[in-house]
């Protein structure tokens, strides 16, 4: 009975995981810990910036420009929560994680990803409001709606994955504590589980693609109004400006929401893709957008690009 009770006690409670990398690509993870390492410095160096430039330069404290202050923010929290212990694993070998750690690297690296889909979706309403309704846009998107926006996506992203903690924390542990993969996430913590998973499966599914394809078909409503606002415009210059301004939101947005899709899809219907892939691609997709998202926004955004020339290039912007 002592040992039953212990067991119980114990297999609610595990001992640390083991996260072991991308399982059969062993030999090649210091090579490709490499690249990882040179995506995560950029997508570290560039969001930094952005926030830096976007905080003390009273003149970028419009609503899109906060909102681009939230993306790079919470970019910065998914690259901190997975890459470095993606980089001991490649360089160390297979890592331990301690059960409650695991869990706060899944809510953060789940919740940063909802926050990142409903920014892009505050930030095509931004769009909307200042193509469609360019006299009111200030009055419309003030600093009270703006907070109001930000507190509400923070609040989705806490309220759509906390529970996934709680139905984690009801799994029985029993079996082995190693987890095939560079970083902690929902299902693949439940799989270790020697009991039914099945709300597992549904919640961690289902929630967050109703989630996703919401946010998608309202960005997509957004942009069909903004689209059809554009080509009213008198002059081509400022449809040219206006359709710019929008191409840097778009491309973002491809970065982001095409792999999340190509990887639910994968992974529902690409039973014979290589395990080693899925994870490869999993982690692209958690390295990748943080890095490219401030580099889209300071190639194609001019009032950022120009910032970012006055910031190493004071004398020459000056003379200029």
């Amino acid at each position: 009975m002592t040992i039953m009770a212990t067991f119980n006690s114990s297999s609610f409670n595990p001992g640390p995981f083991i996260l072991l990398g991308i399982p059969g690509l062993e030999q090649f993870h210091i090579w490709i810990g490499i690249p990882f390492f040179i995506i995560y410095l950029v997508a570290l160096a560039g969001n930094s910036m952005l926030l830096y430039l976007i905080s003390v330069d009273r003149s970028l404290h419009e609503p899109m420009f906060l909102f681009l202050s939230m993306l790079a923010a919470t970019d910065l929290i998914l690259s901190n929560t997975c890459v470095p212990k993606t980089f001991s694993i490649f360089w160390l070998g297979p890592q331990e994680i301690t059960f409650p750690g695991c869990l706060t690297q899944m809510f953060f690296l789940h919740s940063s990803f909802a926050m990142d889909s409903a920014i892009l979706l505050a930030m095509a309403f931004d769009r909307y409001v200042a193509i469609c309704f360019p006299l009111r846009y200030t009055s419309i998107l003030t600093h009270q709606v703006i907070m109001k926006i930000m507190m509400g996506i923070i609040s989705r992203s806490f309220c759509i994955i906390f529970p996934c903690v709680f139905l984690l924390k009801r799994l029985p542990f029993c079996r082995t504590l190693t987890i095939p993969h560079t970083y902690c996430e929902h299902i693949g913590i439940a799989r270790l589980s020697c009991s039914d998973i099945s709300i597992n499966v549904w919640y961690g599914f289902a929630v967050p693609i109703l989630t996703v394809t919401s946010d998608l078909i309202l960005i997509g409503i957004s942009y069909v109004l903004i689209l059809r606002a554009v080509f009213r415009l008198p002059s081509k210059a400022a449809q040219q400006k206006a359709l710019s301004t929008c191409g840097c939101h778009v491309c973002v947005m491809l970065m982001f929401y095409t792999p999340a899709i190509f990887s639910v899809l994968a992974h529902r219907f690409g039973h014979n893709i290589p395990h080693s892939f899925h994870i490869l691609f999993a982690n692209l997709y958690v390295s990748i957008p943080p890095a490219t998202n401030p580099i889209i926004y300071g190639v194609k955004t001019k009032q950022i690009r120009d910032k970012i020339k006055l910031l190493f290039f004071p004398t020459g912007m000056t003379r200029g």
